[in-house]
């Protein structure tokens, strides 16, 4: 898959899922894709200091971008 249509489906899945962030008062960005497998994301707002956030990244995040991309194999927060 070419660097342009995975981040493209990456980019789907979280805006499948940024309104649930949103509704918390948190956010979240896409910094990069390595290697075609690693995704990095960088939560904000109110994301950041949630304790939920691991699970969060993992349960959701994750979950959602390997729905639209199962090649990924991890999705890590990168803090500011």
């Amino acid at each position: 898959m070419k660097t342009a249509e995975l981040k493209e489906k990456v980019e789907a899945a979280l805006q499948e899922i940024r309104p649930f962030l949103q509704n918390d008062g948190g956010d979240i960005t896409l910094l990069g894709i390595e290697d075609g497998r690693l995704v990095k994301v960088q939560l904000e707002g109110t994301c950041v200091d949630c304790s939920v956030n691991q699970m969060t990244l993992k349960s959701g995040v994750e979950m959602t971008i390997k729905k639209h991309a199962p090649q990924i194999e991890q999705v890590i927060n990168v803090e500011a």
